[in-house]
């Protein structure tokens, strides 16, 4: 499988200097101050702690979550389909064998996927194929999403109805040369239109423009079709399906709603978060999705599980300082999720958790094991800190009482 190393936008370790905002300096020793007892004193944090309000700092404070925002997208999903669900693709074949392929969203198609789905096409008697149409009007056209800077970083690539190794390209360069950096990618047109812009060295970067989006799942597609000895022809274009009726064949991915969700967690994955996000808004209020049905949708939600009717997702990942969580929110949703915390990070044994890194932005929410018991608890720090700052201070928690 491609590699789910999806790079995250991440603070400077400030090294040497503590809170300047604050009067208490890092270089002060353990013995003098805990980090219970530094994280009081910073004015831009706050803490949460079910059954513990001992311990709770600004718990109500608004703050920026950054990524622990992924958990509550993960709950909304949850809420939205059920932890089993497959999402699915349709293909199509008119009468001049132009294979027709309509995307819904599907988050999670890598290459091995793309595989599957072309040994399946191929076993139900797909032999030749004279171009590859591509609907991705499920999506709206550029798409913006809040705090995704546009670049080549994995972490800001782009979003679409039809997409590929979550948009992302792995490349090698060698001298003049192009190649894909992994075994189960074909080297595309895309990919070495990409690769000529690099010196030599290996490469992993976002796709780029989300108008991209369903032509790289084409040429994937093409390449793997190839691959089962079907024949292709290089026509590959965008279309808006309409007469055809019936699917050749509908793809269910191999991949679970549970699993999808445990990949984004573990690997902080922003393109899975906003696909997630932005198909909840389709799947409530029809196609084309939309940043604005998404948040409509989110918002519903929020108010049927508890209550809230202030705006909290400007989008689904956590990139955008905009969305605003308090402490005691996010525990409250912690709650909910509680059945679902196994697909959380491992910390030591003791603590599942998810991490929140922008710059400026320290946040760490999940689970604390005391007593045989999973208790929740919520970290934000808008405020430059050390990066293990959070996990030290979750470690502390698992000895203090209640």
């Amino acid at each position: 499988m491609m590699s789910l190393k999806i790079a995250k936008k991440n603070s400077k370790t400030l090294a040497g200097i503590v809170f300047a905002c604050c009067c208490v300096c890092y270089s002060v020793s353990a013995a003098a101050y805990n980090s219970f007892a530094i994280l009081e004193h910073m004015p831009n944090a706050s803490l949460a702690i079910a059954g513990d309000p001992l311990h709770s700092v600004r718990e109500d404070k608004p703050m920026v979550p950054a990524s622990t925002l992924k958990v509550f997208t993960a709950l909304l999903a949850f809420k939205t389909w059920s932890p089993d669900h497959r999402f699915e693709t349709d293909f199509y074949v008119d009468e001049k064998n132009i294979l027709w392929v309509k995307g819904l969203g599907d988050p999670f198609i890598s290459s091995e996927e793309m595989g599957y789905i072309a040994r399946n096409l191929r076993d139900r008697g797909l032999c030749y194929v004279a171009g590859v149409v591509v609907d991705d009007h499920y999506f709206a056209s550029n798409i913006k999403i809040d705090g995704n800077s546009n670049t080549i970083n994995t972490y800001d690539a782009p979003v679409g109805a039809l997409a590929v190794n979550f948009n992302t390209l792995s490349i090698i360069r060698n001298k003049s040369a192009t190649y894909s950096g992994e075994a189960h990618t074909p080297l595309t047109p895309l990919m070495q239109i990409h690769g000529k812009r690099f010196p030599t060295g290996h490469y992993q970067i976002s796709l780029g423009r989300q108008q991209d989006s369903g032509r790289y799942f084409a040429e994937v597609l093409r390449a793997k079709l190839q691959q089962q000895g079907v024949k292709t022809s290089k026509l590959i274009a965008t279309g808006h399906l309409h007469t055809l009726k019936t699917p050749f064949y509908r793809h269910q991915n191999s991949h679970t709603l549970s699993q999808v969700v445990a990949e984004m967690l573990e690997h902080s994955n922003n393109f899975t978060a906003n696909q997630l996000f932005l198909m909840m808004g389709a799947e409530r209020y029809g196609a084309p999705a939309t940043i604005s049905k998404s948040q409509q949708a989110a918002a519903e939600k929020i108010r049927l599980l508890f209550g809230w009717n202030q705006r909290i997702f400007y989008e689904g990942s956590g990139l955008s300082y905009k969305n605003q969580l308090s402490a005691h929110q996010l525990l409250q949703v912690l709650q909910e999720f509680a059945p679902y915390k196994d697909l959380l990070n491992s910390q030591g044994g003791n603590i599942l958790a998810k991490t929140g890194t922008l710059t400026g932005v320290s946040s760490y929410a999940g689970y604390l094991r005391k007593a045989q018991h999973w208790v929740p608890f919520a970290l934000f720090i808008n405020q430059p800190v050390q990066g293990n700052f959070r996990k030290e201070l979750a470690e502390e928690l698992l000895s203090l009482r209640s």
